[in-house]
């Protein structure tokens, strides 16, 4: 049987927590560290249907990619819905751990995985982090080259299958050859700017606001938007697998309950 504290070493080696951004909150979250464990659920965000599971299924820890709390609190009362969520947890002893931007810049974490999902080549950081202090592969968001050049249009649908997103948009000319990428999981537009510096064609990302369209366009850099919930989503069930080889007494899964929040109109 596995502590609290050794899970949560065990996580910190997959994704260091000193990779996370100043702003993140990341590691233990809630819970006891000296508690023995038996069942982790994953999520990408901890919802009411989340919570409902991990109850139901007597989790004793949730690693969430999206942190909660996120910003500090002052009061934890019904009052709130992140609120009502905590004191659910905490009354039926479930713990909660993340990762967030320390998993996105990982040597194996999600913005290499969309860099292996795509068979990319000669792979390395948009952003790089002190290599005094981290691997050389470590870093915010990814960019490679494909083997050969795609249309923009195939590009993202070939993304959009790959992780089961269903309504991919994209912001440039559809036929636009590209071979240079750059890869930012999430709400990716931020990373622009370090995309056109590394001289890419086009960035997949979940989301960017219409002014980081607007952006994109400008600069000449092909944007494929998957939505939010599958440009991560997907790793939080391969975390699951890993995990389960990592600690193979423990049980572990991906929430079968959560959703993406945003559903296409036929």
């Amino acid at each position: 049987m596995n502590s609290l504290e050794a899970v949560c070493n065990t996580l910190a080696g997959l994704a260091p927590l000193k990779l996370a951004e100043s702003w993140d909150n990341v590691g233990l979250l809630v819970g006891d560290r000296k508690r023995s464990l038996d069942r982790i659920m994953t999520c990408l965000t901890i919802t009411p249907d989340v919570v409902d599971e991990a109850i139901d299924e007597k989790a004793d820890l949730i690693v969430a990619h999206h942190p909660l709390p996120f910003h500090p609190v002052k009061r934890i009362t019904t009052d709130t819905i992140p609120g009502t969520m905590l004191l659910s947890l905490i009354h039926h002893n479930v713990g909660i751990y993340s990762a967030h931007t320390a998993f996105d810049s990982a040597t194996e974490g999600i913005n290499q995985m969309w860099a292996q999902l795509l068979a990319l080549e000669s792979i390395a950081p948009l952003v790089a982090h002190d290599e005094t202090e981290s691997s050389p592969t470590d870093g915010s968001g990814r960019y490679g080259i494909l083997p050969q050049p795609e249309s923009l249009s195939d590009l993202v649908i070939r993304a959009a299958k790959a992780v089961g997103a269903t309504a991919p948009r994209i912001v440039g000319p559809a036929q636009r050859p590209v071979k240079k990428i750059a890869l930012a999981c999430g709400s990716g537009g931020s990373f622009l700017a370090d995309a056109h510096r590394c001289g890419c064609d086009a960035m997949i990302t979940g989301e960017a606001t219409f002014h980081g369209c607007l952006e994109a366009e400008a600069l000449g850099i092909g944007l494929g938007l998957l939505g939010h919930y599958a440009s991560e989503r997907f790793a939080m069930e391969r975390l699951a697998e890993r995990l389960a080889d990592a600690l193979p007494d423990l049980t572990v899964w991906a929430s079968r309950n959560e959703r993406d929040p945003i559903v296409g109109l036929a």
